[in-house]
This record gives C-alpha cells, structure tokens and sequence, in this order.
C-alpha cells in the first residue's frame, strides 16, 4: 500500500503490509537546497552577489573599486553603463575589469583624476538564462575644504552673560564631525551650562571667568580622507561690571565689546531653536535628534515630553546634558508634537517641535527566486510600502518589461507576476522596482526552469545517535524537478516498515516519535520523479540514558564543620558523561573551601552563606539529568575550649592501579588535634634525575584520602604526603614504595630559541634545552629546522644531541628565517614546535646616505641632513647614522699633524642632527656613514662647509720696550686664534700716580696690520697699565694686561713711589740704551751696587722684602668692571690686599701674556727660586714682566722691579 503525505506531518499505519512512504510537495514552486554540489551542477541565471553602495564617495588619494560580483552557471559575463549609457572600458586605458569579476578598478594613482569619473553606474550580469543588474551606484570623491580664513575679533563679556561661538564648518562630503579643543589638543569640558549644539556651535548659557581663553578652536574632522581642518582660535574674555566699565572707558567702542546685558539672574530664553515652535523631517529607520538648547541665570534644566503620548521606552535616549532627545529607529508612529521645555528659578519656557517621519521605500514582501518544473505554474511578488506610497515597476533581464521580448507565459497584475504552463523558455531574471522621492528599492529574482532527476543530499552512511525512548528524526534532504516523491525502508533487504510508530516530514525526514532498542538499524530514503530515482542510507543507534543512581541528599551542618553531596552516575558505557555542581542554579563560589571529585561535592568551614540549593548536573552529549538537595547552617552546639595542634603525618601509603602515565595513591590520615584537615599535599622524588630533592605533585581536599596521580615518562618515582589545618603543616608521612614509569616522546620541546647570524654568511640557532625529567626517555636528541620565510623552500633539519647551539653556513646575508627546534628521544619525537623568525648574520651596509646637505646654525653649530638609505641596503639592523667631521687643514700644517676626526652617532632612523664645538672662520668636512649591527657603511661623498667669524682670542703676546721720558714702544704677536679677518686693535691705557689710584682712561684704535706701535706724549717717570685686544668683524676679543714705566726727567728725580708697587709682571725699563742717563748712572753706581748687595743679603737670611706691602695695596684695576655706558674702567681697587700669592696660579693661558727670555722677578726670588749674580752682586741679564690673568679670574699681577725701580724704591 502506498500512502501520500501532504505538506503538513501525518501519522502512517500499514497493519501487516509493507508500509511505503513518499512525499509530494503541492505547491507550484521548487526551493533550491543550499548545497553546493548542487548549486554547481544546476543551470541557474545570474544572481548579484557582492556590489559597492548606492551611495558611494571615494577617496581621491586612492585607485576607485567599483565592485560588482555575480554567480550563475554557466558564470556570467558583465558589463556596464554610465549615467545611463554603455561603458567602452577597453577605450579607457586607466579603467580595468577584475578577472572573473565585474568589479572595475580605476588607476587614478598613477595619473587621473577622481572628479572624472563622477557619475553613476549600473553592472550587468548576464548568462544564457537572463541578466541581472545591480543598483544605480552614484560615484562622488570625498572633499575636506579648508576654512575660510576670517579675522575673528577678542569677545570680551560680562559675568553671567550668554554666549554662542560660532563654528561654520566647511561643507565637506561627507558631513565632518565638529569638535572644540584647545591649542594643547585636549577636548574642551562641557556641562549643563556649556555644551556643542548639533551644528557644531558652542554654547553658553552663561559665562563665568574660567571660561576666559585664547584659544577656543573649532575642528572639523573628515573621517573618509582621515583629515583636520582648523578653525581660527577665538577669544573670550569673561569680567566683572565694573572691570567692563574701566575696560570701555579706556580702550573700546560700544561696539568693540560682545553685549551690555546685565550680568543679574533672569529666566530661560532659548538660544537654539528660534521662536515657538519648529519643524523638523525625518526619515524612517533613521535616528530622529531634537535639540534645545537655553540661556539663563541659574543655568536652566531641560526636560522633553510628547504631547500627543508618551515616549517610545527602548528607543529613547537623552544626549548632550538632556539638550538633545534622540529616537532611534523611528517610524511614522513617531510623527508628532514634541516639546522641550527649560525652566530655572525664575522662570520657565517651552519651544514645540512638529515631526513629520517620511519614508523611503522598504520591502513588505520582496520577489525571490522561483524555480519550477515545465508546465508548472508560479508566481513572482513584489510588495513595498514607503511614504510617499513607492511606485512598483518591473523589469526582465535588465529592459523595462513594457519593452521587453513577450513570453505567453507571463502575466503581470501590479506587483505581481503570474506564470503559468512554463517552458524552459521562460527562465530569465526579472527585477522589480520600488520607488519614490526619498529613494529606491532593486530587487533581482531568477525565474529557473529546470528538468532535474532527483538527488538525496543528505551524506551516505550518516549516523544517528538517539536516547531510548526519545525522538528520532531521521534526514532526507532532496531535489529534483519535478519535486520527487519519498519512500523509506527498514532493513537491508529492504523490510518493510510495520508498527503504528513513524512520521514523515514534508522535506523528506522520517520520525519515530518513541525510539526503542528495537529501533537501532539501518534505514533507506528512495526519492523519485519522472526522471529517475535516487536513493540513500542511514543508520540509527539507540542508547541508555543517563541516571544520578544516588542522589544528594538534604543536609543540616554547624557553622565550621565540612560538608559532603554524593552523586553517582549511571551512564550508557559508549558516552562519557561530565558532571557540574551548581548552588543556587547558578556557578559554585570561587573559593578553595568548596572542592570536587568524581562523585563528591565538598564544602570545608561552613559558613552561613553557604546555605542554598546544591544542584548536581549530569551531562552527555545526547541527553543531560541533574538531581538537587539543600544545606542549612546553623550555630555550632558549645564545647570546651579543645587544644589545637597541626595535624599528624598521614600513614600507610599505597599505590594502586599502576599505569604507563598514572597512579593511584591512597593513605590514612593522622590525627587532626582538634582542627580539621583542610588539605593534602602531595610530593614526589625522582630517584634517577634529582635523589633527595622532593618536588609539589598536588593538593586535594582534606576530605580525600586517594589521589589519582599523572605521572611522566621514565621517572623512578617515590611520593610522600603531608596532612595542612588551619593550625599549620604536619611532618611529611614516610616515602611510599618507588614506581618506575615507561620512557615516553617528550611532551615538550626546548624554549629561549634564537636565530642570529655571527657572520654575514651564516645562522646561528640557540635554543635552551631539556633537563633530565622532561626528556622523558633516554637518547635525548634536538631536530634543527629552518628555512627562509619568504621563500618556497622546503625545511632543511638536522640533528644534534647534548648542544644547544647549531651553526648554519652559507646562507644569504640578512634574511629572515623561520626556525624551529624539536625534542626527540628513543622512544619518538616531541609535539610540532611552534615557529621562530630568526635573521642570517648581518654585513656592511652597502650605500652611503645620500642627499647630505649641512645648515649652518652659527659660528660653533652645523645642522646636517640626509637622506635615508634603502632598508635592503643596510643589511641587518639600523642602528642609527654616524657622522665623521673634521676641520680643513693647509698643506703646511696637514704635513704637520694627523688631522683629527670627530664622530657623531645618531640613533634609530633619524635623518638629522646638530654638530657642536665648532670653530669659528674654519672650514670643515663630513660624511655620513649607515650604521647596523655589523659596523659602517661607506661614507656619503664629502661636503665641505664654512663656519663664519667669531670674536678673536687674546693676542698671543704683548711686549713694552724702549721706553723713554714721553713715550713708550709696544710689540706684540697676533692672537693664536683670529676666529676671523683681524679688523683691528684697541689699546686702552691709564696711568697710576704715587698713591696707587688710576688715571684716566685712554683709548687708541691701531690697523690690524702692525705689530708694534708708539705711543707718544706719555708723561715723564709715570707708571702705565695697558689692556690690549684685536678685533674681528664679530666684535672685540679677549685682552691682555701689561704694566710699563717711562723714564725719568732731565733733573734725574723720581717720584717716590714709582716702581715700589705691586709685584705685578712688568717690563724692565733698560736705561742703558739712554745716552743722557749714562752719566747720573755712572754718579750712583756704587751706591746702586751697595743697595743691591744689602737687600739681597737681608733676604738669603730670611727678611722681607719691602715691596711686598706696595703689592699688596697696588690692586689690579682689571678686576673691576668695565662700566657699559662709556666703557671706562672701574677705580683701582685694592680688594685683595691680604691674599698670598698661590704657587701655581702664574701658569700662562691664552689671556695672559706669555713668558719672554727670561722669568727672573724679586717674586720668583722671595719664593725661594735661585737668582744668577755676578760676581760683583749684580744680575744677570735684563727683567721682563711676567704675565698676568685676565681680571675675570680674580688672581692678582705680581711685578718685579728692574734696578732703577729698585732704587726709586729707597730715594
């Protein structure tokens, strides 16, 4: 007998015959299953599977991609159109179609621009069964403007006024998104009171004095072109009354200053929007955004309300401090009067807002795909609502179907096409259109008529697995055209289907709504049709279910005590169940009190809150059982005080159920001394790595008395196990019997692995290696792999035993390589090893930077610049630039000395950097060399620059000679260091009288070609102090000092004190050179002589000479100031009279004059330095002054007095 099943399930009997079932779909239309196999032996029209958005802005930086992807078999074929007429892509060389794509790709980089391929676009996919189209695609290039530059005057304000700062943001595409910042980038706050308004002004209700700034900026954010434009910054200045009043009267026009209102409280004004009431459009779908926004003292509070009904709950939300109520998803139920109202102490004031939501088309009912068999009926429906109510029209394959090749068997009624008695003539791909002012709806849908024999879909030989006495459904997924019809049978042999116990499925499942054990077998799905027939096999098993066989039971604790829940499984022996405790049907605490084992939920230390439900949950993967029972706690009974102790060591160790990768360990615990065992520690020895050193194995609960231990490969174990109470650690329990594992692969592989190249030519891999436990075996072996990563190479491997490095040779220089390191033994290897990227050894860079150019910043300071090298170039790892400089030295003086090169090294990737220490007037050369892990690359070509002119040094000497009644010879060396062209010298000089005190001060500029010069109508026996220094285009230098005597009159009188003064370094004035002084010299000879002798012997016996009190009140007038007005020098200052003159502090400096022939003084004397005599008493040669530091240095001038100053000296 032969039973039809209708579209809805229904019950099948057979009594004692064969029982057939089969199905018949009585509908017109087939559905096409989405099995790919399928989906790629039928023929099917073109569906639109990808394409770009209606609205489409590009980025006119970047190659535009119109997309457009179609499947259909055979695979379509595309092409398009713009602004409604065919796109000849092969006439436009920069305009190509993706292979096996429609998607076109317009080369605008290279040359082009986007503006030129504005328009709109439609794809066409087409095959021998119709075309498909896509939507009309509107190509626009974003635009981010720039500001319109304006001159934006200070606003100054008075205390408590309102204020809007304007934004104006240029009208980019799309829309930017405004925010305010200040100079330093941070946001600006905002509150109730000041808050961004919807068109990116800013607003006030009120102004304070901290809102007085420079700097409020307005910007503008075009996110598609990831761009910032800025606005000017505007200036507000918030004072008081009076402030403004003083402000106003003295620097500004009534017009100059942002408003006069008073600054006292008043009620709400809106400040946006203007008036009553407004009207704000929106569409459905979108997000509805209302804003008020009001000024007012106190600031005032916003509130909204709808006044024809109330809010919608979930789509409402309030931005912005309330100013801003925002509905999502709105629809035309939305449509209304809103209200928003502010209100403050003194006031309140409302503002309607009517909405009115349009709507662009939206599908009720969109067209989809209709397969049918020839001669079936179907129908295409196309339904769509929108506000205005959209216009439906149809299309076919792409043409108006107005225009389109009749089909007789076709009928369209408004939003409806009706098929009728179709032939495989009638497939083709209709689209529908819906439309109005707001926008569109394209819908594609394929009309496929097809002649298919059946096919079963679902996989051979599946397998179910159903619990006994539970539903079983069994899948017979089909398709054919014509729709086949569907028998099953029970048996190999085909037996048929007896018992009242099946359902079939209008898509082709059998049911039995009851499985029992009788059920297992296996089943046969037959479909067939007109065309043929196709058949299938499925098998069924029927398995026990699980049950909790003891349950927890209900448990009453004292607070303190431990708790146990027992729940033992029964299960069907081929699943593995897994069990879940829960309390409170929710997850167990995260707390160490509470433990569980195989069959058994512990709870240590109770505590009140852990009274509840206790739920024991029992999973497979077919079905799932839980049983539950509660704890309550309560006070614990009194007892007395007990003694509390750590715990005993636990006895009696015993290990059972051997195995290669476990052990059971079980042991009787000792006493607790009156504190519960909250838990065991478990540790292990292993007597062939490490004998003596116990390791931690694990920890169970106190509860516990076995543990099922996990063990590794070749490990003599032994174990031992320690009792824990609150109270402290017991003794660990005497070692258990050894238990000696199996060798096993390692389970891990070596870690710390390295790849770094020692030579530019090789690969030095290091890793960390296995100690003895995880080799888990013996023969412990490495396996070295690497190959280059960008590369198709295969892995090259080694291997290595008791090394940690291997040293690859002959690679590439600088190349990455991924490397990988694993662990093997006798037994096998270590799971796959994760991968490391390593590099070759590095090697010199091979180009200089390029590009060098050298700024210079002034006469000590260079800024040098280049251009980086490539990064392939440099061959390893940047290190950073370094730059040799060194100062251009003539012929002469290259011959002379080494030039000496200055290095400078920069960091990183920098491609600049400062040069310090420059001499002024100097030329200089560089190069800049690359610099990676290996060492320099070559040098950049040499670029040669020119620090200008500095102020020169001191010159190099100052000598005053042949000196005489009215004038004095000065020579001198020019400064060792000019630092430039020599302009000039400047000699300024003043005399010292009897009583110590300076002169006036002269000044007398001298060309800088002369190395001498006299100086004239000088007055007769006068002391003279000189300072002395060049000068460059730059300014002046540093100068020397020096001290000189001109000779005495006709009469042969000296002044008293001439020459008794300081013992400065001065010149010996040589009067033997004057023709009439030979004769007075040839009078006083002898009484000369007779001085000398008695002063020079009072001093070999240790007396003082006198001129030491003379020096003392003779101070150096360069140690004052210069005064900066009339560049006179201070008075003579006699500030360090009573500082000894340090050993030491005479050393010569580029400041000081420098040493002659001879060094000889009274000072070098008095310090013990050995003078020459003659044999009659007299010295030997001539005294010539010592040098002196600059007066900056505070040290004071010494002199030593000649014979004649002597003797002036005791006249």
């Amino acid at each position: 007998m032969q039973l039809k099943i209708m579209p809805k399930k229904k019950r099948l009997s057979a009594g004692k015959v064969p029982l057939i079932l089969f199905l018949c779909q009585m509908i017109s239309a087939l559905e096409v299953p989405l099995d790919q196999k399928l989906l790629e032996d039928l023929v099917q029209p073109p569906t639109i599977t990808q394409q770009s958005p209606k609205d489409y802005i590009i980025d006119p930086r970047e190659n535009i991609v119109i997309q457009c992807e179609a499947k259909g078999k055979p695979p379509p074929s595309f092409s398009w159109t713009r602004n409604g007429t065919h796109f000849d892509i092969d006439k436009d060389p920069l305009v190509t179609m993706k292979p096996g794509s429609g998607t076109l790709i317009i080369n605008i980089m290279s040359e082009g621009k986007a503006e030129t391929y504005e328009g709109v676009y439609q794809c066409t996919a087409r095959n021998e069964r119709g075309a498909a189209i896509s939507n009309n695609i509107v190509i626009r290039p974003s635009r981010s403007p720039l500001w319109t530059k304006e001159k934006l005057e200070p606003m100054i304000l008075q205390n408590g006024q309102p204020l809007v700062l304007p934004c104006r943001p240029p009208i980019g595409l799309p829309p930017a998104i405004i925010f305010w910042m200040d100079n330093s980038f941070q946001r600006l706050p905002q509150s109730e009171r000041v808050s961004q308004g919807l068109n990116g002004d800013l607003y006030f209700s009120n102004v304070l004095p901290e809102d007085t700034r420079e700097d409020y900026i307005c910007y503008a954010r075009f996110n598609h072109t990831q761009t910032i434009q800025q606005k000017q910054p505007i200036s507000v200045k918030v004072i008081s009354v009076d402030e403004l009043n003083d402000t106003l009267a003295a620097n500004l026009s009534d017009t100059e200053f942002y408003s006069a209102r008073s600054s006292r409280e008043r009620p709400p004004t809106f400040l946006t929007p203007e008036g009553n009431a407004s009207h704000k459009e929106e569409l459905r779908g979108n997000v509805l955004s209302l804003e008020c926004i009001a000024e007012g003292l106190p600031t005032p509070i916003i509130y909204w309300i709808k006044e024809d009904g109330t809010l919608p709950i979930n789509r409402t939300f309030y931005r912005n401090f309330k100013k801003t109520l925002q509905i999502t998803h709105v629809s035309e139920a939305d449509s209304g009067n809103y209200q928003c109202i502010a209100k403050n102490p003194l006031g309140a004031i409302h503002h309607t807002i009517s909405v009115t939501v349009k709507a662009a088309p939206y599908w009720i009912v969109a067209p989809q795909n209709l397969v049918l068999s020839p001669g079936e009926d179907g129908s295409l429906i196309c339904r769509a609502n929108g506000n205005p109510k959209p216009r439906i029209s149809w299309l076919t394959n792409g043409v108006p179907v107005e225009i389109a090749p009749d089909d007789p068997s076709r009928k369209i009624d408004g939003d409806t096409i009706i098929f009728s008695n179709v032939q495989e003539r009638s497939s083709a791909v209709y689209q529908c259109n819906a439309s109005n002012e707001y926008g569109y709806l394209l819908a594609n849908a394929f009309v496929n008529v097809l002649a298919e024999p059946p096919r079963i879909l679902t996989s051979a030989n599946t397998l179910y697995q159903v619990i006994a006495n539970s539903p079983a459904l069994l899948d017979c997924a089909f398709f054919g055209s014509p729709l086949p019809t569907i028998e099953w049978f029970k048996g190999a042999k085909g037996r048929a289907l007896h018992e009242d116990i099946y359902v079939l499925h209008e898509n082709g499942t059998l049911e039995i709504p009851v499985a029992q054990k009788d059920s297992t077998g296996t089943y046969t799905c037959v479909a067939r049709n007109k065309l043929g027939m196709a058949k299938n096999e499925v098998h069924l098993e029927i398995k026990d279910p699980t049950r909790i066989i003891k349950q927890p039971e209900y448990a009453i604790v004292q607070r303190g005590s431990t708790v146990s829940f027992e729940c033992k499984v029964k299960h069907d022996h081929t699943l593995i169940p897994t069990v879940m405790w829960l309390k409170d049907n929710g997850e167990l605490p995260n707390d160490e009190r509470f433990t569980v084992d195989k069959d058994h939920l512990a709870v240590t230390d109770v505590d009140d809150g852990d009274a509840g439900t206790y739920t024991c949950v029992a999973n497979t993967t077919l079905d799932k059982v839980s049983a539950s029972a509660v704890l309550s706690v309560v006070a614990p009974t009194p007892t007395p005080a007990p003694i509390y102790d750590v715990p005993n060591p636990p006895i009696d160790l015993e290990l059972t159920n051997q195995l290669d990768k476990s052990v059971q360990l079980s042991w009787t615990p000792g006493d607790d001394n009156n504190s519960p065992i909250t838990k065991f520690i478990i540790e292990y020895e292993d007597t062939i790595h490490e004998v003596g050193l116990w390791h931690h194995q694990a920890e169970v609960p106190g509860t516990q008395t076995t543990a099922q231990l996990m063990l590794s490969p070749y490990v003599n174990y032994s174990f031992r196990v320690t009792a824990v109470n609150n109270i402290g650690q017991s003794l660990p329990s005497k070692a258990s019997e050894q238990y000696f594992t199996k060798a096993a692969e390692p389970d891990t592989n070596p870690t710390a692995v390295e790849g770094l190249g020692s030579e530019p030519d090789n690969l030095v891999i290091t890793w960390k290696p296995l100690n003895g436990f995880e080799s888990n075996g013996p023969g412990l072996q490495y396996k070295v792999s690497w190959r280059q990563k960008d590369g198709d190479d295969e892995w090259t491997s080694v291997l290595v035993a008791n090394v940690s490095k291997y040293i690859v040779s002959g690679t590439p220089t600088f190349v990455p390589y991924l490397i990988k390191v694993q662990a093997l033994n006798n037994v096998g290897f270590a799971p796959e090893p994760a991968e490391v990227m390593g590099h070759s050894g590095e090697d010199l860079p091979m180009v200089a930077p390029g590009n060098v150019q050298v700024n210079v910043v002034n006469n000590t300071l260079a800024e040098v610049h280049w251009d980086p090298v490539p990064l392939k170039s440099i061959r390893g790892h940047l290190q950073g630039y370094r730059i040799y400089y060194w100062k251009i030295q003539s012929s002469s003086r290259r011959d002379k000395r080494h030039i000496e090169k200055k290095i400078l090294t920069f960091q990183g990737s920098k491609t600049h950097g400062m040069l310090p220490g420059l001499e002024p007037f100097s030329h200089y050369a560089l190069n800049v060399r690359v610099v990676n892990g290996k060492g320099e690359g070559p040098a950049s070509p040499d670029r040669v620059f020119h620090t200008p002119e500095g102020v020169p040094s001191a010159p190099s000497s100052l000598k005053i000679v042949n000196p005489s009644l009215d004038s004095l010879t000065l020579e001198w060396d020019p400064p060792s260091h000019p630092n430039g062209i020599l302009t000039e010298y400047t000699l300024k000089y003043q005399p010292i009288n009897s009583t110590h005190e300076l002169g006036p001060l002269l000044d007398l500029k001298i060309p800088a070609n002369k190395t001498s010069w006299i100086l004239k109508n000088l007055n007769f026996s006068t002391r003279y102090k000189f300072y002395f220094y060049a000068h460059t285009s730059a300014g002046p230098g540093s100068h020397l000092t020096e001290e000189a005597v001109t000779t005495m009159d006709a009469a042969g009188i000296l002044p008293p004190d001439v020459g008794a003064g300081k013992a400065m370094a001065s010149r010996q004035v040589d009067i033997a050179t004057q023709g009439w002084f030979i004769g007075l010299m040839c009078a006083v000879a002898l009484l000369i002589l007779i001085l000398l002798i008695v002063c020079f012997i009072r001093r070999n016996k240790g007396g003082k000479y006198p001129v030491k009190e003379k020096e003392d009140a003779h101070a150096d007038p360069e140690i004052q100031p210069m005064k900066e007005d009339d560049g006179t020098f201070g008075e003579y200052s006699d500030a360090e009279d009573h500082k000894p003159l340090k050993k030491g502090s005479r050393t010569p400096s580029d400041r000081t004059v420098k040493k002659e022939d001879s060094d000889d003084s009274l000072v070098d004397y008095g310090e013990g330095v050995n003078g020459q005599f003659n044999e009659d008493g007299s010295f030997i040669g001539q005294y010539s002054g010592k040098k002196e530091k600059e007066p900056a240095e505070g040290n004071e001038s010494s002199e030593a007095p000649s014979p004649v100053n002597a003797m002036n000296s005791f006249v």
